[in-house]
């Protein structure tokens, strides 16, 4: 199979913790592909929140949304290397609401409605949806994968979970769940979907290494790991 290939030369990436990818979250990103690329995108990647939706907010008072955004792009670029063809929800820290939302409840759900309409535009495609944790208590820590109720989702959500037990984190007890019915985007998602708590950022230590590039990259670099043995085969 073709993952095992390119298996040495992603962990080799995530060792080096990819200081030729990503600096910072502001990085721009290339104009939309045409309606033939887009045929050809199997990932989409949503990077949760963003704008005046920050989600949650770390111990430091940084905002979930720029963490989140910051390993899409890492994700996005790894995908890319690879050959897998993958399509960003947002480029930067902004909500995708349209014009005639006005307060931020109303924001918040045309942000999420549009992110469900993108998303089902591509129905072929396989959506990761990134998010940071967070909890009152601070001793909480660890990635866990939630799957959409969706063919398929269940099984990429158990190997992701697994690559990023045996990768990154080996003491790691979590296990992939399905979705809470109350998460709107993946319970109105058609396609495959996953979403990924990468870490509490409510706990100081996994904080800071939410918060460094070098982790970031990791993280992003078992993601793209699972993505590749889990790419759809083409027809």
């Amino acid at each position: 199979m073709k993952w095992r290939a390119w298996a040495a030369g992603i962990a080799a990436l995530a060792a080096l913790g990819g200081g030729m990818l990503v600096q910072t979250y502001r990085v721009q990103i290339a104009p939309a592909a045409s309606p033939a690329a887009a045929r050809e995108i199997q990932w989409i990647l949503d990077a949760g929140h963003g704008g005046e939706d920050g989600g949650a907010v770390s111990v430091s008072g940084v905002p979930e949304s720029q963490v989140n955004l910051s390993i899409a792009l890492r994700l996005d670029q790894i995908l890319g290397l690879l050959g897998q063809p993958a399509l960003l929800l947002r480029e930067e820290d902004v909500s995708l609401h349209t014009p005639e939302a006005e307060t931020l409840r109303e924001k918040k759900r045309s942000d999420l409605m549009e992110r469900v309409r993108m998303v089902n535009e591509l129905p072929e495609a396989t959506l990761i949806s990134l998010h940071q944790n967070s909890f009152p208590q601070g001793q909480y820590w660890g990635t866990q994968l939630f799957w959409a109720p969706t063919d398929g989702s269940m099984e990429l959500a158990k190997e992701l979970q697994t690559l990023i037990q045996e990768n990154l984190q080996p003491e790691n007890r979590r296990a992939a769940k399905e979705v809470d019915p109350a998460v709107y985007l993946m319970n109105h998602v058609q396609g495959r979907a996953v979403l990924v708590e990468c870490g509490f950022l409510s706990n100081p230590e996994e904080e800071a290494l939410l918060l460094s590039p070098a982790y970031q990259t990791k993280v992003a670099a078992v993601l793209a790991l699972g993505c590749v043995k889990n790419a759809p085969v083409p027809g």
